[in-house]
This record gives structure tokens, C-alpha cells and sequence, in this order.
């Protein structure tokens, strides 16, 4: 029985043919999409739940393929810094972050990113405090409360400052306990199914946070067990002057010689990257989440985004953390990613088509997930969003998917994350909105304090 058909709607696909159709409709059962066809809802749906979506552009899911979720308490801190300054402000009061603080950030967070269209998200949490209880678990239990698929990663800092890392010593970790916890998260969250709402990652933090022996045993531990690699590079020039000091290369050769280049790894920014060093990506099939807002919050630069493409290398996007972008929609990462590479590379440097394809099917392959999500397709899981552009600024805009990346961001009119509804009329449905923010402010005044 198809439990719900959306009718009269602008249909963007992302299949790989790339179909479109101006007035079609998307058939749901269940957890799957049935039917994305072009023309009016068929005789054989009679009786089954019908939305009328006309004045709407139904789209595949948003994939948010890089954040930091705690960070959420933390917003509109050290707003005029470099990142290398904004992480030596910012170290001390993580390092006293708790169970209770992460479940509230990341549930306001996890809700709107739902508002801006998000299916999936992944986090990469690399703050263990000793005294701080189960963090990551409170990261997914706010996930499964608010309704997103997620894919959760295990991140990990092992080299302070008194051996020559950015962070303190007192927010780093011995390694063995590191791949100990790791591995104990892998073993009681990790669903490899082809309907996973969870997925684990590994994801030591940085070149200049972790040891050369963690990016090696973190590596092992993750193509051991069969799950999906990831951690930030090439993102400012400080950390370019980092690895030349410390490493004698650049970044992307650092981590090719520790055999981390490959198609089950995912790199947050990559906005430092010359030709050498996005030909070593390409060949290897690794990918890159894009995260402009933040990259220009924190005023690293620009991603060069047309090149990676063009060689071939996989691109998704991401909010980053919310006190890197305070704004930690994924929607408007879209539109970002349209503008920066336009202003860097000229109006074809990429179209609005390809934006979201970015945001949809680019996230999904780096999760590993294009197979399940990222476009509408027939046997694909059911996360959709149903955007209005029939009123307020959208209306008369005449191409909808122009209206939808380059217009204000439309009222989201459904969320639906394997086939359940997370978002209705633009309001959340799984949580209440009021409390949520009022349990985030309090976990900020918490820190604050």
C-alpha cells in the first residue's frame, strides 16, 4: 500500500539521467519511494493519502556531510578570528562540555537543520571530556528524537600543545583510549544496513591535533571493521604552514603517505588544495565536503570547487560547526556554493543544477550512501523535501530551482525522513521548537558561566 502521494509539483530527480518534470508527482510506501513520474497522480493511487504540491518544487533530501554539533552552545564567539585563534579561544570552554550541553546543542542544531531541508547529517565529535559522560551518545539520541538519519563520527585529538599540537593538553586523549572507545562505537552503534538511520565514522580531527600514529591506527581500525574515514585538511594557510614545518609537505601529501587517500574517506574544506594535491584526490577517489559559510566566517578562503569537479573528484557540502557558521543552514550552503564559485570563477562556474546536486546526491556518495539516498528514484529510501514557491519572495520567479538556490530560503512545506514526516508547514513536528531553543540557551549560558 503507498502511504502518500505528492501531486501537481515541480519534480527535481537527480536520477542519473537528471529528469525533470514541471508538473509530476512522487510516490511514497512506506520507507521507499514507489513512483516519480511526470504528468497528473495515476487512477491507481485512489484511496491513498494525496498532498496537493502544486506551487512546489519536491526535491531529494539535503545531505549535510560536515559539522560539529556541541558547537551549537558556543555560537558568536571570537567572530573576528582566524580559525587558529578561534580554536585557541574556543578549546578551553569545550573542555567543559557534558552530556546534558551536547544533547541540547545538538538537538536545536539537528532541528534546523531539518528547517532548511536536511535529511541526513553527519557530526564529527572530537571533545571527550573526562568528567563529561556519554557525549557522543547524546549527540544520537538528539538524532533519532528529532527524526534525521544520521552518521555520527568518533573523532579524537591525541597531540596538545606541550608536544607540539594547537590544542591543550588537557582536551586530548591517550590513543589507546581513543581506538578502545572508537572501536566500542563502532560495536554498539554501527547499522550497515541498506535502510541505516546510523552509521559510525572514524575521524581523527586534524593534522595538527593527532599524532602520525593515530591517523595510522584510526585508518586500520576503520577498513577493519568496514566503516568510513574522515577528518579535516587543507582548510587555512596556517595549517599549510603547519605541515611544511612539521611534515615537510603539504597537507594532502601528509596524509597520502599515511595511506589515507581512497573512495572511503571524506575531507572536510579543502580550500587549500593546488593542482598536485586535487590530481592525488581525483586518483584516488576522495572526496571533499565543502563548508563555504564557514570558510568565509573564519576567512580561509574560497574551496576551489569548479576544479575539484572538473577532475573528478567527489564533492558533497556542510554547515560546519555552529560557531563557525552561526546561520548552520544547509540550504543556504547551496546557495553559498553557487556564489563563491561564480565569484571566483564566473557564472558557469557553477549552476544552480549542480549546487544541489552537491547537496543531495554529492553528500549521499560521500557517506557512502548514493545507492540509498540523494535522488527520487523508485526503491530509493524516502527522504524528500517539499519546498513552497508559490508565495511571499518566490512567487513569479521563473525557473524553481533558480528560485529554490538563488531566492530566499521558501517555506518548507514537508520533511519527510524515511517516510516519516520531520517537518510540516515549515515547523518541526518530532520536537517542540520553544523547548528545544530554550535547552540550548540554557547549555550556552552553561558555558558561558
Amino acid at each position: 500500500m503507498t502511504s502518500l502521494v505528492l501531486g501537481g509539483c515541480h519534480v527535481l530527480t537527480l536520477n542519473p539521467r537528471r529528469d525533470e518534470y514541471p508538473y509530476g508527482y512522487v510516490a511514497v510506501d512506506g520507507t521507499r519511494i514507489t513512483e516519480v513520474a511526470p504528468g497528473p497522480v495515476p487512477a491507481h493511487f485512489a484511496g491513498v493519502r494525496r498532498i496537493d504540491a502544486s506551487g512546489c518544487l519536491v526535491t531529494p533530501g539535503l545531505v549535510n556531510t560536515h559539522h560539529h554539533l556541541y558547537q551549537w552552545a558556543t555560537r558568536g564567539r571570537a567572530f573576528d578570528a582566524t580559525l587558529f585563534d578561534w580554536l585557541t579561544e574556543l578549546y578551553p570552554v569545550w573542555a567543559r562540555i557534558d552530556e546534558e550541553i551536547v544533547r541540547a546543542s545538538a538537538t536545536a542544531a539537528l532541528a534546523w537543520l531539518a528547517r532548511s531541508g536536511c535529511t541526513t547529517s553527519m557530526d564529527h565529535h572530537y571533545v571527550f571530556p573526562a568528567a563529561g559522560g556519554d557525549v557522543l551518545g547524546a549527540t544520537i539520541e538528539a538524532a533519532a528524537e528529532v527524526g534525521l538519519r544520521f552518521h555520527p563520527t568518533r573523532g579524537s585529538m591525541d597531540l596538545g600543545q606541550s608536544s607540539g599540537g594547537l590544542p591543550p593538553d588537557d582536551v586530548v586523549e591517550d590513543i589507546d583510549a581513543i581506538l578502545a572507545a572508537t572501536q566500542d562505537a563502532i560495536e554498539r552503534f554501527h547499522d550497515p544496513s541498506p535502510d541505516s538511520m546510523l552509521r559510525i565514522g572514524v575521524a581523527p580531527c586534524s593534522p595538527f591535533s593527532v599524532t602520525r600514529e593515530l591517523l595510522t591506527e584510526s585508518a586500520k581500525l576503520a577498513r577493519g571493521t568496514g566503516v568510513r574515514l574522515h577528518t579535516h585538511l587543507a582548510e587555512t594557510d596556517d595549517e599549510d604552514e603547519y605541515c611544511a614545518e612539521h611534515f615537510g609537505g603539504t597537507p594532502a601529501e601528509y596524509l597520502d603517505s599515511l595511506g589515507w587517500l581512497a573512495s572511503d574517506v571524506w575531507l572536510a574544506h579543502g580550500v587549500h588544495l593546488d593542482d598536485a594535491a586535487i590530481a592525488r584526490l581525483a586518483a584516488n577517489a576522495t572526496g571533499v565536503a565543502h563548508c563555504p559559510y564557514s570558510n568565509a566566517r573564519l576567512g580561509a578562503g574560497i574551496c576551489r570547487t569548479r576544479a575539484l569537479l572538473d577532475a573528478g573528484v567527489p564533492v558533497g557540502l556542510g554547515v560546519d560547526g555552529a560557531a563557525s557558521n552561526e546561520a548552520s543552514s544547509l540550504l543556504a550552503e547551496v546557495t553559498a556554493a553557487t556564489q563563491f564559485a561564480r565569484g571566483a570563477g564566473g557564472p558557469q562556474a557553477m549552476t544552480v543544477r549542480e549546487a544541489v546536486e552537491l547537496g543531495t546526491v554529492g553528500g549521499a556518495r560521500l557517506l557512502g550512501r548514493e545507492a540509498d539516498i540523494g535522488s527520487l528514484e523508485p526503491g530509493k529510501l524516502a527522504d524528500v523535501a517539499l519546498w513552497r514557491l508559490d508565495a511571499g519572495p518566490q512567487a513569479g520567479i521563473a525557473d524553481p530551482v533558480a528560485a529554490l538556490v538563488l531566492g530566499p530560503q521558501p517555506p518548507l512545506e514537508l520533511l519527510l525522513v524515511n517516510g516519516r514526516t520531520v517537518v510540516e508547514r515549515d515547523r518541526v513536528v518530532t520536537v517542540d521548537e520553544q523547548q528545544v531553543a530554550d535547552a540550548a540557551r540554557r547549555a550556552g549560558q552553561a558555558l558561558a558561566g
